[in-house]
């Protein structure tokens, strides 16, 4: 068996051990808590200025309010919510309010997203407001209208929430103020469950439940592209197209000769597989990304029809069979359909009938176009229209640009939210805050890509990412800055080297690493780390380096304002306490002093083979550092000490 096939079956075993290891939690009795409000207020259009902090009733009203135009009311609430335990599960939230009188008014709970205090809200200075989270239509003098909140839950700390309506007339409830009748209250109802056990899995620390992470308003969705699913033509790896055809400069008829191959990395290599091996695959992927903690996929829809449009209706009835509550969320690519509004919105339309294509609380379908400049804000006004007019969707835009500055002025009064393509270097991520601040600022959710690395033989650029220095700076700036929605970009491109699926040579380690960081995004706190874990990281040549001997003639080159390239080997640790790490770099022994929690070392880069360890926790990577090769390939390869 050659070196490389070893390698692969290798990675294989590295996966396959990650599903059996899983411990079933027990359930104990289920458990409630209240809390009435800390603070609340209503402002009101009418009294631009005024506060109402004093006041026994909150007001919910429209505009015409009680027959006067410019006069918009809505209520804000606050709750401090403590001793849930992080090991909360089956969590319900429910918001009560008491309505003073009997009327037809509709209300709308949506979470607040900036400041306020009770004492200083108007409605000159009311915060932004986030999604829709819940309806309920109909007040009864003296009855308690149950408002089941409980996607907005994270844990312990504190909720604000806003009342407002869209229709219906003057709805008074009663405030905490009150001298009869009952104030707003929030219940939260759950189980507890007993952690994961820490050796029982891949990861440095406790995975929350999949009920806990999808409770969260953040969302974390990853870029699927459908070029490459797990396989395309359900061969063993050794006979499949990509090994016969991406991974070889010669596949394809010499098509990719010059660049030494259109691919330097690929999925997990299976087995051949008997029925409609197409969803099987689907299925894996969706499984995948579900452990992993993700709530969808962005899919970018490259053609209407062909094996693409198959392979993305494929997706969405794996997401159906396997977990609905998975969603797909619908990516037109606006570089490579070229059709009229009304084409693209039935084809949208047909698609929106699946129970996991995403759309709001409200029902809105999320359409969010990758270069949506592509077409103008009148064009895509022309296309939800229709939308709206023939199919009887309403659409939440949320438009992928590839210069949002440029952009955002004239797309504002037609999106939901915006987003970028980003960038793949630590050097381009400095305008991370500022992008969610516009975003915010223009009241939108902003959807923060996230990435790894890459690298385009084909069009012989890459960027540096400093081994996974610009994972851990995208996610962290965008845990800081407040960003609403990812997207990890992507989940599969193998042809820009983007991907965070598991793959050869990868492992499965850069989604374990995201794994991390999301649930710290999604619940508000840094996971505590319960079992040593070692990611180690490095090309298997120098970045300058050329092959010496082959048939390549182009050569990849830093993309233009990356970071300057660097040859580095990098021992990510996640460590429960300070410890001693020893690393084998090329052979020769170092050690550090391993700090408590993540730390990222870095030590140059020499040829033969790399290892680290941490007492008993042992990573060594499978990848040779290599002076003599035949491809250019400038993608760094992951390996974790917990995949074995």
């Amino acid at each position: 068996m050659s070196m490389r096939l070893r390698a692969i079956t290798l990675l294989l075993i590295i996966l396959g051990s990650t599903a059996a290891a899983v411990t079933p939690a027990v359930a104990e009795a289920e458990k409630t808590v209240s809390f009435a409000s800390a603070e609340d207020s209503y402002v009101s259009q009418a009294g631009p200025g005024k506060t109402h902090h004093t006041v026994t009733w909150l007001s919910v009203c429209t505009t015409p309010c009680d027959g006067a135009a410019a006069s918009e009311r809505g209520a804000f609430v606050r709750f401090d919510v403590k001793d849930v335990p992080a090991n909360a599960v089956n969590v319900t939230m429910t918001l009560d309010v008491q309505s003073v009188r009997t009327t037809d008014t509709t209300l709308e709970v949506r979470p607040v997203k900036g400041e306020w205090t009770a004492d200083t809200l108007t409605f000159d200075n009311r915060p932004a407001l986030g999604e829709v989270i819940t309806t309920h239509k109909g007040l009864t003098a003296g009855g308690t209208v149950k408002l089941d909140v409980s996607s907005a839950f994270t844990g312990s700390g504190t909720y604000d929430f806003a009342l407002t309506s869209p229709s219906g007339a003057h709805g008074v409830l009663h405030s905490s103020r009150a001298t009869s009748g009952q104030g707003p209250k929030l219940t939260i109802g759950y189980d507890t469950e007993a952690a994961t056990p820490a050796p029982g899995g891949p990861l440095p620390f406790a995975m929350p439940s999949t009920a806990t992470l999808r409770a969260s308003e953040r969302k974390v969705f990853a870029h699927y592209f459908t070029p490459y699913p797990i396989s395309l033509n359900n061969r063993a790896g050794a006979d499949d197209y990509y090994t016969k055809h991406y991974l070889t400069p010669t596949g394809e008829s010499n098509k990719h000769i010059a660049y030494g191959g259109l691919l330097r990395d690929r999925p997990i290599p299976r087995g051949v597989l008997s029925g409609d091996w197409q969803l099987a695959d689907m299925k894996q992927e969706i499984e995948t990304a579900v452990e992993a903690g993700l709530d969808g996929f962005t899919v970018d829809v490259l053609s209407l029809t062909s094996a693409h449009w198959d392979r993305l209706n494929t997706l969405i009835k794996a997401a159906d069979a396997v977990d609905p509550g998975f969603k797909i969320v619908l990516m037109p690519d606006m570089t490579s359909l070229k059709t009229d509004a009304a084409t693209l919105a039935a084809a949208m339309a047909k698609l929106a009938t699946a129970k996991s294509v995403y759309r709001l609380p409200d029902r809105r379908l999320v359409i969010s176009p990758f270069k949506a400049e592509g077409q103008s804000a009148a064009w895509w006004t022309n296309f939800m229209k229709i939308m709206k007019d023939t199919h009887g969707i309403t659409v939440a835009f949320v438009p992928v640009f590839l210069n949002f500055p440029s952009n955002a002025a004239a797309f504002a009064p037609i999106s939901y939210g915006f987003s970028n393509w980003g960038n793949r270097s630590p050097a381009g991520q400095s305008g991370i805050a500022s992008n969610i601040a516009k975003a915010h600022e223009l009241k939108k959710i902003w959807m923060q890509p996230v990435s790894v690395q890459d690298e385009r033989p084909n069009q012989g650029i890459y960027d540096e990412a400093n081994n996974t220095e610009n994972l851990r700076v995208t996610w962290e700036k965008s845990i800081s800055g407040g960003a609403d929605w990812i997207q990890l970009t992507t989940w599969n491109d193998f042809s820009e080297g983007t991907q965070f699926a598991p793959s050869v040579h990868n492992g499965g380690a850069y989604m374990d690493i995201s794994s991390y960081y999301l649930t710290w995004w999604k619940t508000g706190k840094a996971p505590a780390i319960t079992r040593d874990t070692l990611y180690l990281t490095h090309r298997t040549q120098f970045a300058a380096a050329r092959p010496t001997s082959g048939t390549q003639t182009k050569f990849m080159l830093p993309r233009s304002g990356t970071n300057t390239p660097r040859d580095t080997v990098e021992v990510l640790s996640f460590l429960t306490r300070a410890a001693t790490v020893k690393a084998s770099i090329g052979g020769v022994e170092k050690t550090y002093a391993g700090q408590a929690g993540l730390q990222a070392k870095t030590f140059p880069l020499a040829y033969g083979a790399n290892k680290a360890s941490v007492g008993a926790v042992t990573v060594t990577s499978p990848w040779q550092v290599k002076k003599d090769f035949t491809v250019q390939d400038l993608q760094y390869h992951a390996v974790s000490s917990g995949r074995k």
